[in-house]
């Protein structure tokens, strides 16, 4: 079996420039998945925009040049996207990126040249990120459809008492072989349910006294 070419990564997006260039609906898309991921730092540039964009650019959630595009726009980008319609401009676009250093990801792009993005569940601090590798994106819809019945909102509450516990045993002078052991026992635990917050000492507790002797 070939290998794809494709390394997956999680990228924190917070004050990094990420610019999409084009108005319609991919750029929709586009701009949701960065929203969702955290980006505070967004400029779409396109003459015209829908008015899903409109409303966006209104609230402050992006910076919106009405505009054609200009290579200009590609320097200092962390991510770049070509969401236009024309081929030739997309093209155009990702040469610029690559030049200024950015990733690109353009829709309609050859194989290999740049990055992906996945079908993506998010629950919480949890985050399952799933793709074909442009091979079928209908397939990482379905697998995504899939996982969101599979790990449903419950999941997002247990990555956060997981998180809250790892915080906890980090600044408490814990073993490292214990502090291990105690927290794969408690990822073996989830999911669980709840509202409020788990009480850390009373849950370690219970996680040494399910802890095989050594």
């Amino acid at each position: 079996m070939r290998m794809n070419g494709y390394y997956p990564v999680m990228l924190q997006l917070r004050g990094e420039r990420c610019v999409i260039i084009g108005g319609g609906r991919i750029a929709e898309r586009k701009l949701q998945g960065l929203l969702e991921a955290g980006a505070d730092n967004i400029t779409l540039v396109s003459p015209r925009i829908t008015p899903r964009l409109q409303e966006l650019a209104a609230s402050g959630s992006l910076h919106w040049q009405c505009r054609i595009y200009q290579p200009s726009d590609a320097e200092g980008a962390r991510l770049l996207f070509g969401a236009t319609d024309d081929p030739k401009l997309n093209r155009r676009i990702a040469e610029d990126g690559r030049r200024a250093g950015a990733w690109v990801n353009t829709v309609d792009e050859a194989e290999g040249r740049g990055f992906l993005n996945p079908s993506v569940v998010r629950r919480g601090d949890l985050l399952i990120a799933v793709s074909a590798t442009g091979a079928s994106p209908a397939l990482s819809i379905r697998l995504k459809r899939e996982l969101e019945q599979q790990y449903g909102e419950e999941y997002g509450y247990s990555a956060g008492q997981l998180r809250r516990l790892r915080d906890y045993m980090k600044v408490s002078g814990f073993e490292p072989g214990e502090r291990e052991a105690l927290l794969r026992l408690a990822a073996e635990e989830v999911p669980f349910k709840g509202e409020t917050e788990v009480d850390i000492t009373a849950w370690i507790k219970q996680l040494r006294a399910k802890r095989p002797l050594d």
